[in-house]
């Protein structure tokens, strides 16, 4: 009786090293150009969303602006910018259609509960108050954090925020704090929001900040201001 033979297992062959080696660059040189790739295709898009969106929150934080003009601010100065430099831009001019300045946009950033809150806010120079505002950025947690965007309340306390500078020092004379809801008894407090505290006090030290750094700035340079409302913008 002849003995059923056992079949043969074929030997595996283990790819080399430097086939494996080979192979993952390979892998992680096509990923890195898909990468590149398709952050060329949708930067430009993003910019542009993202510089629309600006234009749009200018005009929603200084009522009664028909018309704008880009800055740039720092310590040598105020210095009036064109169109195609709005990247650079961060005071933004509104004026009337009489071409009468309306007030002055800025910006301002502290961290909130879940990162860095951005807002934009408007100021009347001829008020001394905050007359708008609107967040540019924000990560919070939505159902809470994000009512610092929508909710009727707190969205009136930037009515006119009152930001009054020392006529003697030029400084900001009442710093702009924020307050636990309900407990609002100064014109340059915040009402704050039961729930979202972290987030509405994000926003009071954005704003705070920002004037107590920008406004005697503005303010000393409202001449600048002024005389580009005849400037081609």
């Amino acid at each position: 009786m002849n003995e059923t033979s056992a079949p043969t297992i074929p030997e595996q062959v283990m790819p080399s090293p430097f086939r494996l080696i080979a192979t993952l660059g390979l892998i992680a040189m096509l990923s890195g150009f898909v990468i590149v790739l398709v952050y060329q295709i949708t930067a430009e898009p993003i910019a542009r969303n993202q510089r629309e969106a600006l234009e749009r929150a200018v005009f929603t934080v200084l009522p009664g602006a028909e018309s704008r003009a880009l800055f740039r601010a720092d310590e040598t100065g105020i210095t009036l910018l064109t169109d195609e430099e709005l990247a650079q831009a961060n005071v933004f001019a509104g004026y009337d259609n009489q071409g009468q300045l309306v007030g002055v946009a800025l910006t301002g950033s502290a961290r909130g509960y879940g990162g860095e809150v951005r807002v934009l806010y408007g100021y009347d120079p001829a008020a001394e108050k905050i007359i708008g505002y609107t967040v540019l950025q924000s990560s919070e947690t939505p159902g809470l954090g994000d009512k610092i965007e929508d909710d009727p309340n707190f969205l009136a306390n930037f009515e006119a925020l009152e930001v009054s500078l020392d006529p003697e020092t030029g400084e900001v004379a009442q710093p702009i704090v924020t307050v636990k809801e309900g407990a609002k008894t100064e014109p340059w407090e915040i009402d704050g929001i039961s729930g979202a505290t972290v987030s509405s006090e994000a926003v009071g030290r954005a704003l705070r900040e920002s004037t107590l750094e920008w406004l005697p700035r503005v303010v000393s340079h409202l001449d600048v201001f002024k005389q580009a409302a005849g400037e081609d913008h």
